[in-house]
C-alpha cells in the first residue's frame, strides 16, 4: 500500500488527539466525540461507521459492570472480601497493592479484563475507607494488574482466544490453556513489584470527584458533632427498667442520644419519645465519654453482650449524619419535633437544630420550626433517604451508604455466578453482563433510577468516541500501510530487534483501535515475516497477542477508562506512569520472548 490522503488526514487527526488529550484542553469524552465527528466531517468514516461505538460490545459491557458493581456494593457483599485483604495488609499501602494485584490478576486469567476490575471495585472502595488511604493510590495497580492478568492464560483476553484460530489458519500447533501463562506471570509479577518500588513516586494522591462531595467528616469536625457509639446492657436491676427516655433524663441530666433498642427478636432505630426501656435490652447511644460514663454507673448499666445487633447503626456503610433544610411554606413550619413526631415516623434521631447563628443540640422536642432550619439527624441511610420524596424538608446531604436489604446479598451472589458461568462458558460478554443487570432489576436488588445513575456516561462517551478511530485505521489502510513498511525495514534485523519493533507497533496500535483488530492484523504478517526470516512463528504470534495488552499509557483501554472517574485520574497521570510501565512491558515481554522461546 502506499499512503494516501484519508491515510495522511487520519494520522493528522490522531495527533491532534494525542496532543489535546495530553494537555487537557477538553474534558477527555468531549475529545473523543471531537475526534468522532471530525472523521465524518473529513468523509473518512459514513454517519453509521462512527457511531458503531455506541452499540459495540465494549459500550455496552462498560454500561453493564458499571450497573452491576453498583449492586455489588449496596449489597455489601465485597465487605467479606475486603475484610481479609485489610486484617492481612493492615494500612500498610505496598501490601494491600500487592495482595490487590494478585487476587485481581488471578480472577482476569479467566474473566475478561473489565469484568474482574468492575468486580473488584466496590472492594477497593471499601478498602480504601477502612485504611484510609486516597483510591488514587490503589485503583490504578488494580487496574494495570486486571489488564496484565489476561496474559496469564489463553482464555484471559480476546486476543489470545483469538490467536489460536489465527495459528490453525497459518497451519501451526496452537497453544495450550497455559501456553502464556510463563510470560504472563513475569509480566504480572514485574508490574506489582513496579508499584511496590516506585508507586510512592509515580501515584497520584488524590480524592475523586465525587469523594470530594462527601459530608459526613466535614459535618462532625464542622457543628463538633459525638460520633462515637457506645454499647451498653439494661439489667434487670437497672434504674432504666419502665422508664422513658425522657423521664430518664437522657438529655437534660447527661447529654446523651439514644440511638437503638435492641431485645431478643429486632432492633427498633430511635425510639419514640414515649417508648419504655425494658430488661435486658441492649441500647445504643452516644455523647461525651464523661457523660456516658456517668450514665452508665447512675443506672447500674452492663456491657453489651451482643453488639452484633447494632452492626448497621454503627457502620458508617449504613448510617450517619445528615442535614434537612425544612422548606418555606411546608406542613412542618410552625410545628415541633414533638408534633410531628420524627422518631416515630421517620426512625431517625434528631440530634441539632441550626438557625442562623442559633444552635439547639439535643432535645428541642418544643422548639416551633422556621422555614430555612436545618436539623442534623442520625439514622441508618435507607431512613434518611425516605426525606428525598418528602415534601416538607431538603435532604441536603449526599447518602454516603445504603443499608444492605435483607436476602440481596445472596440475589447478588447467584447473580454473579451466574454471570461468570456465562463468560467462562464463552458467552458474548456484553450479553452476558446486561443479563446480570436485567436479573438485578428482577430480583429488585436495585431499582431502574438506580441502574440510569450507576452510569459514568463519562466513560461511555470516552469509549464509544475513540472506537471509531479503530475502524478508519482498517478502512483506510493505514494500519496496513504502517506495518507493511515496519516489517519492510526490519527484513534481515537480528532477532532482538524484530521482537522490539513488533512488541512497540503492536503497543501502538492498541492505543487507537481494539486489541482484537490489532491482533487480526498483525498475527498473520507477523507469522509471513518470521517464517521468510527462518524464525520460529508460533513465538512472535504469541508475543503480538500478549503485547495488545500494552495498553497503559492513555486512558483508551476499557479498564483504564472506567476507573479514572473513580480514581480522580487524568490522562497526564496515565502519561506518566503508564508511561513508564509501557516500556517496562515490552523490556520483560521481549527479554523473556528472547530468552526462553526463540
Amino acid at each position: 500500500m502506499t499512503m494516501t490522503t484519508d491515510i495522511l488526514v487520519l494520522l493528522i487527526i490522531i495527533a491532534v488527539l494525542v496532543f489535546l488529550f495530553i494537555t487537557e484542553l477538553f474534558r477527555v469524552d468531549v475529545i473523543a466525540i471531537i475526534g468522532m465527528l471530525t472523521l465524518v466531517w473529513v468523509g473518512i468514516l459514513t454517519p453509521s461507521e462512527a457511531f458503531t461505538g455506541f452499540s459495540s460490545n465494549a459500550v455496552i459491557s462498560i454500561i453493564a459492570v458499571m450497573i452491576l458493581g453498583y449492586g455489588i456494593e449496596q449489597c455489601g457483599l465485597m465487605k467479606k472480601v475486603a475484610k481479609p485483604i485489610v486484617s492481612l495488609a493492615g494500612k500498610s499501602e505496598n501490601r494491600l497493592i500487592s495482595l490487590i494485584s494478585l487476587t485481581v490478576g488471578g480472577i482476569s486469567s479467566f474473566l475478561q479484563n473489565i469484568g474482574a476490575a468492575a468486580l473488584f471495585l466496590p472492594a477497593i472502595r471499601r478498602i480504601c475507607r477502612e485504611s484510609e488511604i486516597p483510591a488514587s493510590r490503589l485503583l490504578m495497580p488494580m487496574g494495570f494488574a486486571a489488564i496484565l492478568g489476561g496474559t496469564l492464560t489463553m482464555v484471559g483476553s480476546s486476543p489470545l482466544i483469538m490467536l489460536n484460530d489465527l495459528l490453525n489458519q497459518a497451519k501451526l500447533d496452537s497453544y495450550g490453556l497455559f501456553g502464556s501463562t510463563p510470560v504472563g506471570m513475569v509480566l504480572l509479577v514485574s508490574g506489582i513489584l513496579y508499584f511496590v518500588l516506585g508507586g510512592k513516586r509515580l501515584l497520584p494522591r488524590r480524592t475523586p470527584e465525587k469523594a470530594r462531595k462527601l459530608t459526613q467528616r466535614k459535618l462532625i469536625d464542622t457543628l463538633n458533632l459525638n460520633s462515637i457509639v457506645y454499647l451498653m446492657r439494661i439489667p434487670e436491676n437497672s434504674s432504666l427498667v419502665g422508664k422513658t427516655r425522657e423521664e430518664a433524663g437522657l438529655w437534660e441530666n447527661y447529654q446523651v442520644n439514644l440511638l437503638a433498642l435492641a431485645d431478643d427478636k429486632e432492633v427498633e432505630y430511635a425510639p419514640w419519645r414515649l417508648t419504655r426501656f425494658s430488661a435486658n435490652q441492649g441500647i445504643a447511644i452516644f455523647g461525651c465519654k464523661e457523660e456516658v460514663t456517668r450514665f452508665f454507673e447512675d443506672h447500674n448499666l452492663q456491657k453489651c453482650d451482643d453488639p452484633k445487633k447494632f452492626n448497621y447503626i454503627m457502620n458508617p456503610e449504613s448510617a450517619g449524619f445528615a442535614e434537612l433544610i425544612v422548606l418555606p411554606g411546608s406542613n412542618v413550619v410552625g410545628s415541633t419535633l414533638r408534633t410531628i413526631a420524627l422518631r416515630k415516623n421517620f426512625h431517625v434521631e434528631p440530634v441539632l437544630l441550626l438557625r442562623g447563628n442559633e444552635e439547639f443540640r439535643g432535645d428541642f422536642s418544643d422548639v416551633p420550626f422556621e422555614p430555612g432550619d436545618i436539623i442534623i439527624v442520625y439514622g441508618l441511610w435507607e431512613k434518611i433517604e425516605t426525606f428525598k420524596k418528602n415534601e416538607n424538608f431538603i435532604l441536603a446531604s449526599t447518602i454516603e451508604g445504603q443499608t444492605p436489604k435483607k436476602f440481596m446479598a445472596l440475589k447478588v451472589g447467584l447473580i454473579m455466578a451466574g454471570v461468570l458461568v456465562g463468560v467462562i462458558a464463552g458467552a458474548k460478554l456484553s450479553v452476558v453482563l446486561l443479563s446480570g443487570v436485567i436479573a438485578m432489576l428482577l430480583l429488585k436488588v436495585i431499582t431502574i433510577d438506580e441502574a440510569y445513575k450507576a452510569v459514568d456516561w463519562r466513560t461511555v462517551f470516552l469509549i464509544a468516541g475513540l472506537i471509531p478511530l479503530g475502524v478508519a485505521m482498517e478502512k483506510t489502510g493505514a494500519a496496513v500501510l504502517i506495518s507493511q513498511q515496519l516489517m519492510v525495514l526490519l527484513t534481515g534485523s537480528p532477532v532482538i530487534v524484530f521482537l522490539l519493533a513488533v512488541a512497540a507497533l503492536t503497543t501502538l496500535f492498541t492505543l487507537f483501535m481494539s486489541n482484537v483488530a490489532a491482533t487480526v492484523l498483525l498475527v498473520p504478517l507477523v507469522i509471513n515475516i518470521a517464517q521468510a526470516a527462518g524464525i520460529d512463528p508460533r513465538p512472535m504470534a504469541l508475543m503480538v497477542a500478549v503485547c495488545t495488552s500494552n495498553s497503559f499509557i492513555l486512558p483508551t483501554h476499557q479498564v483504564n477508562a472506567f476507573l479514572m472517574a473513580p480514581g480522580g485520574y487524568h490522562t497526564t497521570d496515565y502519561m506518566k506512569t503508564g508511561g513508564l510501565m509501557t516500556v517496562l512491558f515490552i523490556i520483560v515481554c521481549v527479554g523473556f520472548m528472547y530468552a526462553f522461546y526463540m
